[in-house]
Order: C-alpha cells, then structure tokens, then sequence
C-alpha cells in the first residue's frame, strides 16, 4: 500500500479539475476519472484512502458505483456527491454502507474534512487487519519459522516436541539467525503460554545491578532499595525465562543462577527465604559453551545443567534455498508496516540474494527487505560482501551464484529445461551439465 489516496469519480469537466485542485492545496493525493468503469481497476482491498463519486453520471452511477466498491471490500469508505433533490437517495446509501455524502453546492474545504475523517477510518481498518493476520500467523509454527529446507523443517518438528515439555533447552545459533523466536515459539505452543516470558539480555544488563534483576530484592538490602522488588525469575512464574547471551553471564552469578535452576527456587537480595519457582529456562548462545567451559570462561556445571536439550539453528548461508521464500514472507510483512506497493522480484534478484553470505542472517535479510520494498535498496554493495581470501573460497561463491541463477530461471518457467536453457542462452547439454554438478534436481526433460 502507498499513502493515501482519493479516488475521485465525476463526469463534470469543471467540477473534477477543481476538485482535484482542492484535494492537492490540502495536502491530499488523488486519482481523478470520468468515468466509475474506468475507476473500478483502482478499487482494491488493499486500497488505502477512500472513494468520492458523483450519484449521477452517465453509464455506471454512483450507486451502482458504489456497490461493486462494496463487493471488493465493505469497509471502503464511499462518500457520495448529490445534487439538489438527490438527499433521499443519498440517505439509502447510507444504509446500503456509503461513508457519507455532501450536497451540491459545497465548500472544498467541507468535502476534505469528511474525506481526512473516512482515510483515518480506513486506516485503522487496515492496521487492525495486520493485527489480525500477524495474529492468525503466530499460531502457525511453519509463519514463524519459515522454511523448507531439510534442517528448518527438523527444527519445527523438535520445537513442536519439546514445547510440550518443561526440559530446559539450550538453543546455539549465530548472531542475527532467529534464537529468541524459537525460544518464544518454545513458550507460545507449550503449557506456559498463557503465562509470562521473559528475555534476559545478559549481556546488556550491567553487572552492579545483575543480581537485583534476576532475583530481586528487599526494601533496605542495599543503598538505594526503597522498596521490595519482584526479580525477572520470580516474575516469570509459571512461564518461561529465555537467557539470551549466557556467554556473556559473570562468572559469580553463573553460580547463583544454577542453584536457582536445580533448586527452582529463588532468594531475594536482603532476604533468607527461599521462594518456589515453576519456570522453564531457555538459554541461547552464540559462543561454543563447552569450549568456554574448557577455558573456564563460562562454568562447566552450568553449562551440562542448561544442556539437558539442544536446539541448533542453521545460519541463512547453510540454507540458500529458503532465502527467496523468507524474503517474500518479510516483504509481506514490510508491505503491512509501510503501506507500500510490492514491486516484482526478479530472478536477477532472487539471484542476488541467494548469492550473498549472510553474516546477519534473518536480521540482515528483514533489513534488506525494508530497503527493497521502501525503494531505497540498489544491491550489494562491495563493502557489504565477504570477498573470498582464497580460489577455493571463491569458487565456492561463483558456484552459489550459478546454482541460485540456474533454479531462478527452472522456477519461472516451472520446471522446463528448454525454455531455462533457450533464457539462460546456453545449450541442452550445457544446462544438464551444469545440473548435475551442481547437485540441482530434474523436474522436466523438455
């Protein structure tokens, strides 16, 4: 969706121009027609403004008009031009769903106040849409975790099964790849969901107020405790307690934390009373525990106590093939947030983006995707790339390239290989060559 625009629909050669100047002085975009047959291809579900049409006009009129609007989406708001005697007529257009209506002669300045209200209309229509359907998406785990590769499919099948359980899981993944959606995902279609989350960015908490966060403390425990103070662990009660950055946890409060999960209780800072908790705990990781452990850098009983199941995320670069789908569930979603038009996705692209490393992952990609849709995004440039060191490396690189081409061109001609050779400007054997080495299945013999 764009910014909000007026659909104006008038056969007076004098009225629309004027009006169409008045949209323009107020600061309102519009689309001017003569006739409504050639208005209604502008008229969408998605349309994001409203719709001014005159009652009587040659042809289709405003009434008419006005139902097949209303056919594509009850909520558009309609708001109708009458003329003198017209009033009656207009009012059964209310009932029959029109906005509003204005009689001739008016103001401009009456008809854009009635217009600004039916666009902020609209758009609360259209915001409570994205809710909805971002909503209806959360309760699918394959919307949340998009994919169809091999390892994104393993990895749904085991949130589905340990969300049904209260095991602690560690989850390992590189920056940017998706830790704290699984870890919510761990919550929202296990038992705990209808209670509390809560994210511990530990390494963002500094460390002199470390210990006050998670486990709280009495009024007067310390210079400055006014008053009592429910910890994150507590508040979590009977939810989930997602530990994002373990690593970068200090090592004296690694040791309070793994006696608050083997115990499941929890003390307040000032206070000698144990507290019972009924939490989850979900850690992530970018690091390798077991080598920090190794170093004595991260405790090794800690480490073995949060292992109790393992989750592994696959970076982007590991799944190349999922790249085009993610990218298109992200536009979706940026198409939601700006109201902006998506534009097409050509295999050049597809192929572009499947090409690229991913240091960030899914981050980096929804960050792409904004630009792209938001028209500010004109590819990679070389400072973003990670240039290879050596010929292998680079070959490897030239040989992502190729592959991510050669299935862009198979997709858009479904499968047959004479229309992607005869695109591609190479020969039959040339392309099954290239398949097969490139380890790219056959859907078609054509």
């Amino acid at each position: 969706m764009s910014d909000a625009r007026v659909l104006l629909v008038d056969d007076d050669e004098d009225l629309r121009p004027a009006l169409e100047q008045g949209f323009e002085i107020e600061g309102l975009s519009v689309a001017t027609f003569p006739r409504a047959e050639d208005a209604l291809a502008a008229v969408t579900r998605e349309l994001y403004g409203c719709i001014v049409t005159d009652i009587r006009m040659p042809g289709m009129g405003g009434m008419d008009f006005m139902r097949r609007c209303l056919e594509i989406d009850p909520a558009l708001p309609v708001i109708l031009i009458t003329g003198h005697g017209e009033v009656a007529l207009a009012v059964e257009a209310m009932r029959d769903g029109a906005y509003d209506f204005i009689e001739k002669p008016f103001p401009v300045h009456r008809l854009t106040t009635v217009v600004r209200r039916a666009i902020e209309k609209r758009r609360l229509v259209l915001e409570n849409r994205v809710l909805r359907e971002t909503l209806d998406a959360s309760g699918d785990l394959e919307s949340r975790l998009v994919g169809r590769n091999p390892a994104m499919r393993r990895l749904r099948e085991e949130i589905a099964a340990l969300a049904a359980t209260d095991a602690d899981v560690l989850i390992l993944g590189e920056t940017g790849s998706g830790k704290e959606v699984v870890a919510r995902a761990l919550h929202d279609f296990g038992d705990r969901a209808r209670a509390n989350f809560v994210a511990i960015n530990c390494g963002a908490l500094p460390k002199d107020i470390f210990e006050s966060e998670l486990f709280g403390h009495e009024a007067g425990a310390f210079t400055g405790a006014q008053k009592l103070r429910i910890g994150k662990l507590e508040y979590a009660d009977g939810g989930t307690v997602f530990l994002d950055e373990i690593e970068a946890m200090p090592l004296d409060l690694q040791v309070k934390l793994l006696r608050a999960i083997e115990h499941r209780t929890v003390e307040r800072l000032g206070s000698n009373r144990q507290i019972p908790l009924d939490v989850r705990f979900v850690a992530a990781t970018k690091a390798d525990l077991k080598s920090e452990s190794d170093a004595r850098r991260f405790r090794a009983d800690l480490f073995y106590r949060l292992n109790v199941a393992t989750l592994k995320i696959p970076p982007l670069r590991e799944r190349r093939d999922d790249i085009p789908l993610l990218f298109a569930h992200l536009a979706r979603e940026a198409r939601a947030r700006y109201r902006r038009d998506m534009p097409e996705m050509t295999p050049a692209l597809e192929a572009d983006l499947t090409a690229h490393d991913w240091p960030g992952n899914v981050r980096e990609l929804r960050n792409i995707t904004d630009r792209w849709l938001l028209g500010l995004w004109r590819g990679f440039s070389p400072e973003t790339l990670t240039v290879a060191d050596d010929a292998g490396r680079l070959a490897d690189r030239l040989a992502a390239f190729e592959k991510s081409v050669i299935e862009a061109e198979l997709r858009r001609h479904d499968g047959r290989q004479k229309e992607t050779y005869e695109a591609l400007g190479i020969s039959r054997k040339g392309l099954y060559d290239k398949m097969r080495k490139l380890g790219i299945a056959s859907r078609d013999d054509g």
